[in-house]
């Protein structure tokens, strides 16, 4: 795969190729491992140990910032704050900090997230970027849906997903979702530390808070 990353950097560039297409011609970069690799090829930079180094780094601060919120939206994230106090366990933690700073950035986590049971389970055509976790007797089930096709499976818990989605992005050159703008630019910005200084002034004054 190393050999061939600049073919595939070329192809994904000229051609624009859907990800099912690609991911017939190199079958082997959808999986963890792979697109943990294609994301170091291109940014030099460990994708899941970047992500959540930055994530648990940020979360003590982030409660914080989140506590403080009064009105519709600090209401809005009492849930969110009630379950951080409860015994969680790492992957548990993770996953309430990310849904709950999607909605202090004012966005929606169904937007990211599509959460549903076995029995009901949510049709993958109708997503174009989404993170499907499918809920039954044991863990959730944790899958990344790109173009209405499940890329990459078994992703273990959601914060992992957001870290390999983020790398899928990077490996597929795909366009961060309109309706998720300042999530992602955190995914990528902050968590990430990739083009950090160009920010947008609601991430500027996130930044400047979680930095004081």
């Amino acid at each position: 795969m190393a050999k061939t990353f600049s073919i595939r950097r070329l192809e994904i560039v000229s051609e624009s190729p859907t990800a099912e297409i690609f991911r017939e011609r190199w079958p082997a970069l959808f999986c963890e491992d792979g697109i943990k690799e294609e994301f170091r090829r291109i940014s030099t930079m460990s994708l899941e140990q970047s992500f959540m180094y930055k994530l648990d780094n940020y979360t003590p601060k982030l409660i914080t910032l989140m506590k403080a919120k009064g009105g519709v939206l600090g209401t809005t994230l009492r849930p969110f704050l009630y379950r951080l106090s409860q015994n969680q366990s790492i992957e548990e933690k993770r996953d309430t900090v990310i849904r709950s700073l999607i909605v202090y950035l004012g966005e929606k986590g169904e937007d990211l997230f599509e959460d549903c049971q076995e029995d009901c389970r949510s049709d993958a055509m109708q997503h174009v970027l989404k993170i499907l976790v499918v809920h039954g007797a044991e863990d959730p089930a944790v899958s990344i849906i790109v173009e209405g096709k499940e890329m990459i499976e078994g992703c273990g818990c959601t914060a992992k997903a957001c870290a390999l989605l983020m790398g899928l992005i990077y490996a597929l050159n795909l366009a961060y979702p309109p309706a998720l703008r300042y999530t992602f630019e955190v995914f990528q910005k902050l968590f990430l530390d990739l083009d950090g200084i160009k920010l947008s002034p609601k991430i500027q004054a996130l930044k400047s808070k979680l930095l004081a």
